[in-house]
C-alpha cells in the first residue's frame, strides 16, 4: 500500500462521517474520504438529487409543456468522485450476482431491463443520494431502510 493510501486510511478511521459512508455497499474508505472532503457540509445541497447532479450522475433533461425528455447521463461534475462511485457500483453488481436471493432485488430487476453499465450508474446515483441523506440528517446506514410516510 502506498504512503498516500495509508494516510487516507488513517484519516478515514478518525473521521465519523467517512466511516458512516463506508457502510454503504460500493463505497470504501477512499471513496468515503473523497466524498466527505469534497462535499464538506452536505446541508449546502437541497437534496440528494442535487448532490447527484453536482457529481454528474443524473440524466440531462429537456422538458417542456408537461412532456419529460430524459437523455443520457450528463457527465458534468466531479469526474473523480463519479468514477469512484461507478467503480464501486460495478463491484457491488459483480458480487450481488453470485448471492442467493439476488433475483428479487431492485438491482436484478434493473439489470433485466437495462445493461450492466447503465445499472452501475443508477446504483452510483442511488449511493450518492444515500450518502447525502446520511450526512445531511446525521444518520447511520441501515440496509433495507424504508422512510416513513410523512
Amino acid at each position: 500500500m502506498g504512503e498516500l493510501e495509508v494516510q487516507i486510511q488513517v484519516w478515514h478511521r478518525e473521521n465519523e462521517a467517512s466511516k458512516k459512508l463506508a457502510q454503504i455497499p460500493g463505497i470504501g474508505p477512499i471513496t468515503a474520504s473523497a466524498l466527505v472532503a469534497s462535499i464538506g457540509d452536505a446541508k449546502s445541497f437541497e437534496s440528494g438529487r442535487q448532490l447527484a447532479a453536482w457529481l454528474g450522475l443524473v440524466p440531462k433533461q429537456h422538458s417542456s409543456g408537461g412532456k419529460q425528455l430524459l437523455l443520457g447521463i450528463s457527465k458534468h461534475g466531479d469526474t473523480y468522485l463519479r468514477t469512484l462511485l461507478i467503480h464501486g457500483a460495478r463491484a457491488v453488481i459483480r458480487v450481488a450476482e453470485r448471492k442467493a436471493g439476488y433475483a428479487q432485488t431492485w438491482l436484478a430487476q434493473l439489470i433485466g431491463r437495462r445493461n450492466k453499465n447503465i445499472a452501475a450508474v443508477a446504483l452510483a446515483n442511488k449511493n450518492a443520494r444515500i450518502s447525502w441523506a446520511l450526512l445531511a440528517q446525521e444518520r447511520d446506514y441501515q440496509p433495507g431502510y424504508e422512510p416513513s410516510a410523512a
